[in-house]
């Protein structure tokens, strides 16, 4: 059994999803492990991950609004508002979803389906840089003489 970590880091678009498939599958095939078990976790607490659709981007975008409705922005009710009026709201998109994610390695690869991605779901209205710990468990890749 091997073990192999890394933090990526991912440069944020503003609030949506950034698609971190690739990126996560170059390190499961730099940890030589091919067969396994590859944890993701996000290091923020005002974005998340997400495996979602990566074929039709309308539902993605579909996802982004219906988030924003059940957590709006400027809500009198909120009283953590000193980091502007999206950071509650992107608190609360937080706890309604994942910071980590776990996927299982096939073949030296995410064994994701056909149409899924792994998604960094940014919360805020800014880009920030944002940083994963991706976590690669399992059988190494045998190497033929």
């Amino acid at each position: 059994m091997k073990q192999h970590q890394q933090q990526i880091s991912v440069q944020g678009r503003g609030r949506g999803l950034t698609e971190i498939t690739e990126q996560v599958n170059r390190v499961v095939h730099e940890s030589g492990i091919e067969t396994g078990l590859c944890h993701v976790f996000l290091q923020h607490t005002s974005a998340s991950l997400l495996i979602q659709e990566n074929a039709d981007p309308s539902a993605r975008h579909d996802l982004v609004h219906y988030f924003d409705r059940i957590a709006p922005e400027n809500d009198p009710a909120y009283e953590h508002t000193a980091e502007g009026p999206d950071d509650m709201p992107a608190h609360l998109k937080t706890a309604l979803t994942n910071i980590s994610e776990q996927i299982p390695v096939r073949r030296g690869r995410l064994a994701l389906g056909t149409w899924q991605g792994l998604y960094l779901f940014e919360h805020r209205r800014g880009a920030p840089r944002r940083s994963a710990i991706v976590h690669v468990l399992g059988e190494e890749r045998v190497v033929e003489e």
